[in-house]
């Protein structure tokens, strides 16, 4: 974002409540609906499955850039999804933590568990950074892996796409998968990147956003 802000782009980073997609991908769109002007729309990750649901029917979003992303069609499931190529390790590395839910029911939130933090998630990023990390870390619900993409922004949306090289959540087989699925104007892949390839590489990052950017705004 610093760069970006560097180079004149207006940035704003929502916070994603990670409760779900039926959750999830309508407060994002909310916060698409308030912003005025041409939106260039960046997912990291499951990010990637929100931004796919909350543009959708989103007239001034113009662009969507995945790094290291989930991309899904209708009818999908992330956790079919993330095993659809071998390569994925994130799964058996997290720790299942229940919580309550205002209705009384109980939800389950899955956290990364600390000894296998960096191999999974951050390699290539310094460990005392991964530390941070790990140790400042938001859960995301279990429930993530099993909601129903219903909306698909990418079928009208141009698209762009970063591969992390080495990345151990989700495979850069599927990575590759879902770029080409979806049309991808560009695909910029990141030999030896781990997940977090935005934080270790933010240069490229950067330059693929704004690749988008220049491309359609």
């Amino acid at each position: 974002m610093e760069r970006l802000q560097d180079a004149g782009y207006p940035t704003i980073a929502p916070a994603n409540p990670l409760r779900g997609l039926p959750t999830d991908a309508p407060y994002i769109a909310s916060v698409l609906k308030s912003i005025t002007g041409p939106i260039v729309l960046v997912g990291h990750s499951y990010g990637g499955a929100v931004i796919t649901n909350a543009a959708a029917g989103i007239p001034n979003v113009k662009a969507l850039v995945s790094i290291a992303a989930f991309v899904p069609d209708q009818g999908e499931q992330l956790g079919v999804l993330i095993n659809k190529y071998p390569g994925s390790i994130i799964q058996a590395a997290t720790q299942a933590v229940p919580y309550p839910n205002p209705d009384g029911t109980t939800g389950t939130d899955l956290y990364l568990v600390a000894d296998r933090f960096r191999t999974v998630f951050a390699a290539d990023v310094p460990v005392a950074t991964t530390r941070l990390m790990q140790a400042t870390q938001r859960p995301f619900s279990a429930s993530s892996f099993t909601d129903v993409t219903t909306a698909t922004a990418w079928h009208t949306i141009p698209s762009w796409g970063l591969v992390a090289g080495e990345d151990k959540a989700i495979p850069p087989a599927l990575e590759r998968f879902f770029y080409q699925r979806a049309g991808a104007r560009s695909v910029v892949e990141v030999p030896g990147a781990s997940h977090v390839v935005m934080i270790s590489h933010p240069g490229t990052t950067a330059c693929l956003i704004e690749d988008a950017a220049k491309a359609t705004t």
